[in-house]
């Protein structure tokens, strides 16, 4: 700190403050460092589910610890935030835990639908909320991005080198999310763009293990014979060759991609079994294609969630009881009908409107000065716009209602906008203040200057 005496002996000094004292200082997130790395710890047991591998860890009741985690993270929020204003879509998110709660009197097994709000509702939609309160840089959003897209690609890395099937089909080496070949390879679609963001933001080495990775992950989505996975994957991939190829102006990705096509051409045309499963999805069940009736079965699944839907329009069957209903213990493998059946048809719209202001989100973020200027934040809002059209396609042929990813998907674009916003520059603020105007006494002999202008931490004469 030093002082310059201005005019004469009358005349007051003016503080400069240093370089540390200039930078914005973050209080809220100082007083939020437990519920940001609560909130990690979490996504690192959600996604990486360490009991898997540790076996011992399974006595721990580690889900029930990641999301006491969670809470204790949005309570810590909470009280220390002060005021918070509440996007628009985390608004519809809670919205839809209040109706999925009012729907246990009217459940038919109220016992199953109290855990599945306890255990896996709430958890994400606290998730979802954590995520939109407490990251507030680029450098934190990108921390989250990358422990979920990191899981998703080693455990489909380990899951091709492993060979690890069932009846013929690839399914993830974990225990979670990822072991269902169909989820495997929607969840594979949805990040697939945040990978090619990843290692477009990357260099040397980490750019060539991305590479590798993503030539797995493409490798998996076929040898998991999904036909949705397949058909999220091709839309993910649309976009982010238009997103990063044509308007990035990288055209090599031009000639990748063609190479991509080429290769899976060439296996759709030499493997007869994979060649029927895609032909399977306007065929149905044709001998060697690996159905096993499973398009019929869903169409019924499909019919029947309609119909329970429309039988219990206003709190449906309760969370989690719809494979109860049916008698076979199925799930109806479309996220949008399962939830209207489940939890009623005001609960679908709560979910369609989360998904909307999220899309909104997006939109907005990419209209900002700061998607124009900052290569870095164009990059990761380009990949959460295809991963989430990538999702809603997806979710017509997989139940995924109550999974974690959707959720804080909603919260990463409620994120960006406000990573969107200028940030005051404490600067550019005093570079206004002139030393004529800070030269004129007042009677006390205090500086005239515009108070609001200046910074706080500028204010001490």
């Amino acid at each position: 700190m030093f002082t310059r005496s201005l005019g004469t002996e009358a005349s007051p000094t003016v503080s400069f403050a240093t370089n540390a004292e200039l930078r914005p200082s973050s209080p809220s997130r100082r007083r939020n460092s437990f519920a940001y790395w609560a909130l990690v710890i979490f996504f690192f047991l959600y996604f990486y589910r360490p009991e898997d591998v540790i076996q011992v860890l399974y006595v721990i009741p580690v889900a029930k610890i990641s999301g006491i985690l969670a809470f204790l993270g949005l309570v810590v929020a909470i009280g220390t935030q002060g005021t918070f204003k509440i996007p628009k879509a985390i608004k519809f998110l809670l919205a839809l835990l209040v109706q999925m709660c009012l729907t246990v009197p009217f459940a038919v097994w109220r016992g199953g639908a109290v855990d599945m709000i306890t255990n896996r509702i709430s958890k994400t939609v606290i998730a979802a909320i954590l995520v939109s309160m407490v990251v507030s840089t680029l450098a934190e959003l990108r921390r989250f991005l990358w422990i979920q897209t990191s899981a998703v690609a080693v455990v489909s890395v380990a899951s091709v080198l492993l060979n690890h099937r069932r009846d013929g089909r690839l399914e993830g080496v974990q225990m979670g999310i990822l072991q269902n070949p169909n989820d495997l390879a929607l969840n594979i679609a949805i990040v697939f763009p945040v990978c090619i963001a990843f290692m477009l933001h990357a260099r040397g080495v980490r750019k060539a293990i991305w590479i590798i990775a993503m030539m797995f992950m493409l490798v998996a989505v076929v040898l998991t014979y999904s036909r949705g996975g397949l058909l999220a994957l091709l839309i993910c991939l649309s976009l982010s060759l238009w997103e990063y190829g044509l308007k990035g102006k990288r055209y090599y990705m031009i000639g990748v991609t063609v190479a991509v096509l080429l290769v899976g051409l060439g296996i759709v045309i030499f493997n007869p079994s994979y060649r029927l499963r895609v032909e399977s999805i306007a065929l149905g069940d044709i001998e060697g294609s690996h159905d096993k009736g499973s398009r019929e079965a869903r169409q019924m699944l499909l019919k029947e969630s309609i119909v329970q839907t429309f039988k219990h329009p206003l709190f449906g069957l309760g969370p989690g009881n719809f494979a109860v209903v049916n008698g076979s213990w199925m799930v109806a493998h479309n996220t949008y009908t399962e939830l209207s059946a489940e939890g009623g048809i005001l609960a679908l719209v709560f979910f369609l409107l989360a998904l909307r202001s999220a899309f909104k989100n997006v939109a907005m973020a990419r209209k900002s000065e700061r998607f124009q200027t900052d290569p870095d934040y164009r990059l990761f809002t380009q990949a959460l716009f295809a991963g989430l059209l990538a999702y809603m396609t997806g979710a017509c042929f997989a139940s995924t209602e109550y999974n974690l990813y959707p959720f804080v998907m909603i919260g990463y674009t409620c994120v960006l906008v406000g990573l969107s916003q200028p940030v005051p520059d404490e600067r550019k603020a005093f570079s206004k203040l002139s030393f004529a105007d800070a030269s004129q006494p007042r009677r006390n002999g205090a500086v005239e200057t515009d108070k609001a202008m200046m910074p706080r931490s500028l204010l001490k004469m």
